[in-house]
């Protein structure tokens, strides 16, 4: 196989990764709201579980890597 080949293949499994991981940002509104402050995420409406904004997501990655 050539380069090109095998770079065609990285976006769909990128993608993949972010199905699968349940990280799939949205392309445009509407976004869901994050469950601590109310503010727009980077997720779908669609999209299941607990929805943090990036600051508030942020803050609980540092909570949980002092609670150890």
């Amino acid at each position: 196989m050539d380069s090109d080949s095998d770079s065609y293949c990285e976006p769909v499994r990128a993608e993949a990764d972010a199905v699968a991981t349940g990280r799939m940002t949205a392309e445009g509104p509407p976004y869901a709201e994050c469950v601590l402050c109310r503010k727009p995420t980077e997720y779908p409406e669609s999209a299941k579980g607990i929805t943090l904004c990036p600051v508030c997501e942020w803050q609980e990655a540092q909570r949980s890597a002092c609670s150890g």
